[in-house]
């Protein structure tokens, strides 16, 4: 095992933290090494179940990329109310599996539901405590949507099929995806204090816009001063203005405020003196202008 001198970019330090997984760290800095993944758990001294675990937390963060087999989604098939018959007849799985699921739901499953269920299982190959947990997921998500009621199956299919597409198919993927997934909606909401956005949620649009921008890297006083620059020079918040601004300061590697003064002053424009707009903000106005 070789150990040389290596350099973590700010965006995956801060992944690596908010993952808060200290095996993830020690394979993620074993693998930046240059050492060989296939000699990892030996040379880590981690048990099975602590080395997938770490792997899926870093695949989930998108640090390591892997030929972990994917689902690839093909005509889905069609279940008949005989097959649920007979699974819940012979399968003594789907028949617990049932019955966990109304309990999660607080309801009965309908005949349509129950094809759903099996789909699941014998589709998408998801076992019961999966399956359970993607449910549990989709409720809190629905809970932080304002929504009272817990979501439909139909809804929670959608989700499943996602999950499948991403190669979720065990604890350990689950646990990983979900530990990811409220990192990044902590993120989301640090970001929209900054934007002073409160007592709503984000626009399908505006989360895309935000999310982009988080995998950037930028770092807390930089969005502020994107957004005190935006509104200084719209009007208003404007999120494709806002866009522009960081896209360029992104492609100039500057994510910070400190980073993005220094650049200002090193091509002559000091923002705010004269009038003068940085370059960003400059490209970003005629973009605009281009759109009115």
């Amino acid at each position: 095992m070789q150990a040389t001198e290596i350099s973590i970019e700010k965006v995956n330090t801060e992944k690596l933290l908010g993952a808060a997984s200290g095996d993830a760290a020690l394979l993620y800095l074993y693998l930046k090494a240059g050492n060989d993944p296939a000699e990892a758990q030996k040379a880590l001294r981690m048990t099975d179940s602590r080395f997938t675990c770490a792997g899926a937390t870093l695949r989930q963060l998108g640090l390591w990329e892997t030929q972990k087999q994917q689902f690839i989604p093909g005509e889905r098939p069609a279940y008949s109310e005989q097959d649920v018959m007979q699974a819940m007849d012979v399968d003594k799985d789907f028949r617990s599996l049932y019955g966990e699921v109304q309990r999660l739901l607080g309801r009965t499953l309908n005949t349509e539901e129950l094809k759903i269920l099996l789909g699941f299982v014998r589709y998408l190959g998801l076992n019961g405590e999966v399956i359970s947990v993607l449910i549990c997921y989709c409720k809190e998500r629905a809970r932080e949507k304002g929504h009272l009621r817990n979501p439909s199956l139909r809804a929670i299919e959608k989700e499943a099929y996602a999950w499948a597409e991403q190669g979720i198919d065990s604890m350990e993927e689950a646990a990983a995806y979900i530990s990811a997934q409220n990192f990044r909606r902590s993120q989301l909401g640090q970001l929209m204090r900054l934007l002073q956005i409160k007592g709503r949620n984000l626009t399908p649009g505006e989360e895309k816009y935000a999310g982009q921008w988080l995998e950037m890297g930028f770092s807390e006083d930089a969005f502020a001063l994107a957004y005190d620059r935006t509104c200084m020079n719209t009007g208003n918040m404007n999120w494709a203005y806002m866009n522009k601004i960081l896209v360029r300061w992104h492609e100039a590697g500057l994510h910070t405020a400190e980073d993005v003064k220094k650049g200002d002053k090193k091509q002559g424009t000091v923002y705010g003196a004269s009038g003068k707009l940085g370059q960003a903000e400059m490209e970003a106005m005629q973009k605009l202008l281009q759109e009115d």
